[in-house]
């Protein structure tokens, strides 16, 4: 290829770095929203000082004004590419589909598929376990290596402290068992109901919501104060309010109780993972995008940090700073449906990097670091010698501003001028935990066709967290966010689990796919799913 055009170069320029997003950003974003088409350049350019001087910038020229760089190099492509001229040079247009690609005799990545949400009642019975057997059995034929379950705080230990009831897991497990699959199993420390996806409703445990009518501060709390009652805030994790223990004892004994219980499916090697649940959906993340609170894609969300507990750390925090006026949360932010343009807080050389705003995002940013540290330590301590593994969210709207402001709000501090995944990698490094991630399925280039004002790039924030967590030498697993039955969401999910030319080899530990339905096992759907389980260990699958 060409080099970029002398007026191209010149739009990525090396600018302080409260000046990340340029003027053409600007414009795109709140203008006609006319859909941004991906771009590529030599895969040198990359490691170049105009591109590392920030990880966004926009390109210019006279005949177009709304195209989006997006990393994605040569290497990362997995199929042809068509040839556009912007000025006097040629860029490559990412193509509209990937090429079909040989995955015979590439690594083996275990397949394990997540069970209906429902499958234990709220009794702790298993429901219909005649029809789940053959849906199981259908699986096993193809190969698939295990299921996911969650095992749901709000059903076990329903009633009464430490009253634990896992009759219907053991029932479950021994079904699995029986079969010769492994089981990945989600301590759910979270409400189900609520979120995309959630067609059952399960709740907190009912003597924690007893609590929490008292003492509604234990729930993350919005600054207009709405209560989340999805989890508990990250405030008491180490407070003495749920009868006498804090939250962190509370999930430890909770998962010391499970350790005990199951130890002849520890001990025979039928539970492979443990994943344990740390916030929201079960991700190390804050509520920041509640839909019951009136939150629509793509809306920036807002910061969860007004409930007592943690806004009396906030103060502590900033007092030991020296400035005590910091122990506040911004006020200029907007609402959960904002856009970043919007905000003084958010919007390109905004307060969030001001010296308060750095302060106040590192702050956020490292109380959720530091409970998932907390947490995991006691994970280890419940399950030693067994794998264990956190969930982090792939937020991957508004990600092509400066300010990345729904990364910011949900806890992931990474703006253009900061990386904000390398701190969690660490911390999950410091525990041998895996990493497992979602939105590995879906395209650039799609989120553009349909929401073209979101500035969304999923492939663009897969690659930096998975590199992060390889960087940190972690293993890195991962799912779906959305149901995918097509060839074209399965070649993506491939790609990315399996990077072709990858000089380390590196490769996905596992891929979870959500969910088991009826739908997955519909004729078409399960012949695709057969043909993505065969490439997905490595093994030839016929190209039709």
């Amino acid at each position: 290829m060409s080099q970029l055009s002398a007026q191209v170069l010149n739009s990525l320029r090396p600018r302080p770095p409260s000046a990340c997003s340029s003027t053409t950003m600007a414009s795109l974003s709140y203008g006609t929203q006319t859909p941004i088409a991906s771009l590529k350049v030599s895969p040198g350019f990359w490691g170049s000082a105009e591109f590392n001087s920030c990880r966004l910038s926009v390109l210019g020229s006279d005949r177009s004004r709304n195209l989006a760089l997006v990393r994605d190099s040569a290497e990362r492509s997995e199929g042809g590419v068509a040839m556009e001229t912007v000025g006097d040079n040629q860029v490559e247009d990412s193509p509209g589909k990937l090429e079909e690609r040989d995955f015979s005799g590439t690594p083996y990545v275990p397949i394990y598929v997540m069970l209906p949400l429902g499958v234990i009642n709220m009794n702790c019975e298993l429901i219909e376990p005649e029809v789940l057997l053959n849906q199981l059995k259908v699986l096993k034929s193809v190969g698939v290596d295990g299921v996911m379950v969650d095992c749901w705080w709000g059903i076990v230990e329903a009633h009464n402290p430490q009253g634990y009831n896992w009759s219907g897991y053991k029932r479950l497990f021994q079904i699995v068992r029986d079969l010769n699959l492994k089981l990945q199993v989600v301590m759910s420390f979270h409400e189900c109901g609520g979120n995309v996806g959630d067609d059952v409703h399960i709740p907190l445990p009912h003597w924690v919501t007893e609590i929490g009518q008292k003492n509604p501060d234990i729930y993350f709390t919005d600054k207009e104060g709405k209560r989340n009652k999805e989890c508990l805030t990250w405030g008491i994790d180490k407070v003495r309010v749920l009868r006498g223990r804090t939250a962190v004892e509370v999930y430890f004994d909770y998962m010391r109780s499970f350790r005990v219980e199951f130890d002849e499916f520890f001990e025979g090697g039928i539970i492979s993972e443990i994943e344990v649940g740390l916030g929201p959906c079960g991700e190390l993340r804050y509520p920041s995008y509640p839909e019951n609170h009136g939150w629509k894609y793509p809306g920036i969300g807002e910061f969860q940090c007004y409930d007592w507990y943690l806004m009396k750390n906030l103060k502590e925090a900033a007092e030991a700073r020296g400035h005590s006026f910091w122990g506040r949360a911004p006020d200029n932010t907007g609402s959960y449906n904002s856009q970043p343009h919007e905000t003084g807080f958010f919007r390109d050389g905004g307060d969030y990097d001001s010296y308060y705003g750095r302060f106040f995002l590192n702050w956020y940013s490292r109380f959720l670091v530091d409970h998932g540290d907390r947490v995991l330590a006691l994970a280890n301590l419940a399950f030693e010698g067994t794998c264990i593994a956190a969930k982090v969210s792939g937020i991957h709207w508004w990600y092509k501003t400066a300010s990345h402001p729904a990364e910011l709000t949900a806890g992931f501090y990474n703006p253009c001028n900061h990386d904000g995944y390398a701190p969690i990698a660490a911390m999950l490094k410091k525990h041998e935990a895996a990493l497992n991630f979602t939105c590995v399925e879906m395209r650039t280039l799609d989120q553009h066709e349909g929401f073209p004002e979101a500035l969304a790039d999923p492939e663009g924030l897969v690659w930096q967290v998975l590199n992060a967590a390889w960087d940190a030498n972690i293993p890195v697993a991962s799912e779906n966010a959305l149901t995918c039955h097509d060839r074209e969401g399965y070649n993506k999910i491939l790609a990315n689990a399996k990077p072709q030319n990858d000089p380390d080899g590196r490769h996905l530990s596992a891929f979870t796919y959500l969910r088991l339905s009826p739908v997955l096992l519909e004729g078409h759907n399960f012949m695709e799913f057969e043909r993505f389980v065969k490439k997905m260990h490595g093994e030839a699958a016929p190209k039709s």
